[in-house]
Formats: structure tokens, C-alpha cells, sequence
């Protein structure tokens, strides 16, 4: 233990009673600069060990070169938007953040919009305020032996699963990450996205903003979900594209409808979404509640403790424990590796069992970073990027019940360093290999399962699955261009001629849902996933 002194500032608003495990704490000074001029921060900065910021103070570039003694970051809350990542984990400078304290919050939200859908409570308010006295207008449904359906199940899935059970709701969840056992666990029966879509009477998204959830809902989903089902959204704007939403409102496919979280906030005033029927909005207040603020600020004053006395930087989102030469030297493969954990990630299918890292050209000290990133990589479909990095995909996989193993390969003379991944789900396993070539370290992507290819991992990577006939190429190709989204790269590769072949193929645009449902349904395309590598 240290006995060291630490001076922590406090830039914006924070429960005070939250920070109580520094406060408390001898060997921590902490100043409450909320309201401080910008000049008056930058001074005082110059002494700082921690910074603890909610959403307000943007951590720029200028302002962590003015703290030279800084060694913590912490953000009150989940996302680090505000925080410039690059410049901290330049200077070794873990950033982290508190993901669990609103997970109650949030989950009881969630809850609240269902009983508002449920027994129409805020068309019978303003009914009642406007004079009326409709009764029967506002007649609603028993949540008691309706099919809750979760797409995702994770930490705030998870509560309001065990919250919907108290109200005698069944719950089914689709969640690719999800496995038997934790399924087990929360009392949930796992389903396909499309059973998820009909059998339920609630749907409630849980799901990070990915390429893969982005837009996942859309006229063809909800076109898919009973007349009488009701949808909420308390997760992240863009899962649900709001043009459709509005659409199914008015004419009726749907029951009603719970938004949160919107693509642009604060909602425009113009947003349709406003005048939209049957329609519950609220301005994202997931964490909008006295505990989840007091709740927030004690995890984030621990996790400041734990960086600043033990060293302990489980829950950094950058990569700290790598600096200076060191970092320079093995920044090109960490970021191979991740590109490899992404890739793998989105090719497999079910909750993740294992993940074996294999390198070349790299000694033991590389190992556990290296094995990092590509667990950052992976995890990234089931948690989104703003929760995991190297530093703590560790633990998060850990607490999955994810196994990890790492081994040195021989080195091999066609690659200046080389990285193979294996990752074993319970739907299928995947392996995917990469290589640093030439004096430059050029980065490539030279395996994906029994396929040798080499393509360069950046922009969006389209993986296709298809059979070795004439005219696959074309039409993706068609299709793409169509929609003005230029190719990069197209490899194909294939084990016999007329058998299955494979394609990696780089775009510079997004591949939406819609585009990426368009090629799966193209002749001879037996499969087709898309996966965002920068």
C-alpha cells in the first residue's frame, strides 16, 4: 500500500456523498472545482494525481498536457465521449468509468415504460388535464402472463428480466452473446431474433450501438411483431429507425411504443416522433436518479482509489499499462490483434466459450496485451465499443465465463510478426490470423478459417460465404455500388473449384441492415456479416 498523498479534482457537479471513499481517506485531498474557470482548472491540474469529470468538462488534449502528474481519469457515468482517449493513453494515463451504478436505474425505467404502455398512462394524464373523464378510452392490459422478449441480455437485460418475473411476465431473450448457463440463471428462454420478434407481447432493447444492432429494428421487424405488441427502447438511439417506428404507429401495427434514447438528442423540435400515436417519449433518463448519481460517484471515487493505491486498473477503457518505447514498438500488432478479435467476434455464433491467442514473433511480455486486444476485439458485438478496451476485457471475459489462452508460435519467415485466433462459441468456432509485413509493419488479414486470403484491415469489412459459381462477385458488387458505396478490396478465396468460397471485401461506406439483408438474399450468398474496423 502507498503512502503517498493524491490530490483529486472534481470538475463537474458529483454527489459528494458518493465520494466518500476519498473524502474519507487521509491520503486523498479532494477539490470540488464544479464552476471553476477554465484557467483557474488548468492551474490546479498541474498538481492533480486524479481527474474526475462527469459530462461536462471536455478532458482535451491542452488540458491533460497541463497535468503533468496525472495518473487517473474518471468519468462518472458510462460513456467517454468527452474524454480525448488517444491523448491520455499517449501519456500512460488509464481513463475509467463507471458502467454498474445505473444499472438499477435504468432497468426500472424500463419497467416504468412498460406499465405506462400498458395501462396507457400518459394519454390517460392529459386527458384528465385536459377535463375528461374517459374511462373506458383508456382501458388497458395485465403485464401477468405476457411474453416479455429482451434483444440483449446483459447487466441491465438482466434486472429488468428478474423485475418482469415479479409481475408474472415470461421472459425469452435473444441475445448471441448469451449462454445456457446464464440464461439458466436470469430465468430466461433463449430464441431466435425472429421468434423474439413474434412471440413477444413487450419487446425491450438492451444493446450497445453496433454496425450489427444499428437500425435492427425497422419496418421489416415490426411489420414481423404481433398488432398488439408494444416496443421499448431505453438502450441507444439508432437501434430503431424512427421513420419506420412512426409509420407503424400510424398505421397501426403495433400496439404502442417507449423511446428513451433517440439518433439525434435533444429530439428535434420537428422530430415526427412528437405528434407520433401511441407513443411514450422521455429524454433519456436511464441514470436520471438521486442513487444512480450517488451510486456512480462512489464507484468512480473507488476505481480512482484502487488506479491511484494498488495500481489496480481493471477497469481502464484505454490502454495505460503500455508506455513510451514499449507502446511504440507493439502498437502495430495490438492493433492487428483487435482487428483479428473483431472479425472473429462477428463471424461466430452463441455466447463466446473460449479464445486462444497464437503470436510469432512476439515474446511473452506481449502475450497478455496482445491476447487483450483481440478480447477487446471480440467483445466488442456484446458490449459495445465505449465499455471495453485491453485493459479490462480480461475481466469482462472472466466474468463471462470466457476462457482465455495464449501460446508462442516459431517464427515464420514470411511474416515479421503473426497473430492466430481461435474462437470457440456454441454455435461454430472461427479462426482468423494476421501478419505485420515488411520493414513497415503493413498490417493484413491472412486467414479466415480454412481460407487463405490477404486483405488490409480498415473501413468496413464485408466477410461473404458463398458458392464457387459465376456472377457472385457482380452482383455484390452491383449492389454496393448502387448505393454509391465504393470497394476498397475484394479477395476471394476457395479450397476446391465449384465448392464454397469466401470473400473479404473493404468498402469505405456503412453497410446498414438493409444493405447487408439485400446481399444475404443474393443468389448463391450463403452467408454475409459486416464488421467495422476503424
Amino acid at each position: 500500500m502507498s503512502e503517498d498523498k493524491y490530490l483529486v479534482i472534481a470538475a463537474d457537479k458529483i454527489s459528494a456523498s458518493g465520494l466518500e471513499p476519498l473524502t474519507s481517506d487521509e491520503r486523498f485531498q479532494v477539490e470540488m472545482a464544479s464552476g471553476w474557470e477554465p484557467e483557474q482548472l488548468l492551474e490546479a491540474l498541474g498538481k492533480a494525481q486524479g481527474l474526475i469529470v462527469r459530462s461536462a468538462t471536455r478532458v482535451t488534449r491542452e488540458l491533460v498536457d497541463a497535468a503533468p502528474e496525472l495518473r487517473v481519469i474518471g468519468r462518472a457515468g458510462v460513456g467517454v465521449d468527452n474524454i480525448d482517449l488517444e491523448a491520455a493513453t499517449e501519456r500512460g494515463i488509464p481513463v475509467i468509468n463507471a458502467p454498474e451504478g445505473n444499472t438499477v436505474s435504468a432497468a426500472e425505467l424500463s419497467m416504468a415504460l412498460i406499465l405506462s404502455l400498458a395501462r396507457k398512462v400518459s394519454g390517460a394524464d392529459r386527458s384528465v388535464r385536459d377535463g375528461e373523464w374517459a374511462r373506458s378510452r383508456f382501458a388497458g392490459t395485465e403485464l401477468r402472463g405476457k411474453i416479455l422478449a429482451l434483444v440483449g441480455a446483459g447487466r441491465i437485460g438482466g434486472e429488468v428480466a428478474r423485475r418482469a418475473q415479479g409481475f408474472g411476465m415470461k421472459t425469452v431473450a435473444y441475445d448471441p452473446y448469451l449462454t445456457a448457463e446464464r440464461a439458466r440463471d436470469l430465468g430466461l428462454h433463449r430464441v431466435t431474433f425472429e421468434e423474439a420478434l413474434e412471440r413477444a407481447d413487450v419487446l425491450s432493447l438492451h444493446v450497445p450501438l453496433t454496425p450489427q444492432t444499428e437500425g435492427m429494428i425497422g419496418a421489416e421487424e415490426l411489420g414481423a411483431m404481433k398488432s398488439s405488441a408494444f416496443l421499448v427502447n431505453a438502450a441507444r438511439g439508432g437501434v430503431v429507425d424512427e421513420d419506420a417506428l412512426v409509420a407503424a404507429l400510424e398505421a397501426g401495427e403495433i400496439g404502442g411504443a417507449a423511446l428513451d434514447v433517440y439518433v439525434e438528442e435533444p429530439l428535434p423540435k420537428e422530430s415526427p416522433l412528437r405528434s407520433a400515436p401511441n407513443l411514450v417519449l422521455t429524454p433519456h433518463l436511464g441514470a436520471s436518479t438521486a442513487e444512480a448519481q450517488e451510486l456512480v460517484a462512489t464507484e468512480i471515487a473507488e476505481g480512482v482509489k484502487a488506479a491511484l493505491i494498488d495500481g489496480d486498473l481493471s477497469r481502464a477503457l484505454n490502454a495505460p499499462a503500455i508506455g513510451g518505447e514499449a507502446l511504440r514498438k507493439l502498437r502495430p500488432l495490438l492493433a492487428l490483434a483487435e482487428s483479428l478479435g473483431r472479425v472473429a467476434g462477428a463471424l461466430v455464433d452463441g455466447g463466446m466459450n473460449q479464445v486462444e491467442v497464437r503470436v510469432s514473433g512476439s515474446d511473452e511480455d506481449g502475450l497478455k496485451p496482445l491476447a487483450a486486444s483481440v478480447l477487446a476485439g471480440a467483445l466488442e458485438h456484446a458490449v459495445g465499443a465505449d465499455t471495453v478496451n485491453y485493459v479490462n476485457s480480461h475481466h469482462l471475459a472472466e466474468q463471462r465465463g470466457i476462457r482465455v489462452a495464449t501460446a508462442i508460435l516459431p517464427k515464420r519467415s514470411a511474416y515479421t510478426q503473426f497473430v492466430d485466433v481461435l474462437v470457440e462459441a456454441e454455435g461454430r468456432a472461427v479462426r482468423v490470423a494476421g501478419a505485420l509485413l515488411g520493414e513497415q509493419n503493413h498490417p493484413r488479414i491472412v486467414r479466415i478459417d480454412h481460407f487463405q486470403l490477404s486483405i488490409e484491415p480498415r473501413g468496413t469489412l464485408i466477410v461473404l460465404r458463398n458458392r464457387d459459381v459465376p456472377g457472385v462477385i457482380g452482383r455484390v458488387g452491383t449492389l454496393l455500388g448502387g448505393l454509391g458505396i465504393n470497394i476498397g478490396e475484394y479477395m476471394q478465396a476457395r479450397i476446391a473449384a465449384g465448392g464454397d468460397a469466401m470473400a473479404a471485401v473493404v468498402v469505405d461506406g456503412a453497410v446498414g441492415a438493409d444493405l447487408l439483408k439485400e446481399i444475404r438474399s443474393a443468389p448463391d450468398v450463403l452467408d454475409a456479416r459486416v464488421v467495422r474496423l476503424d
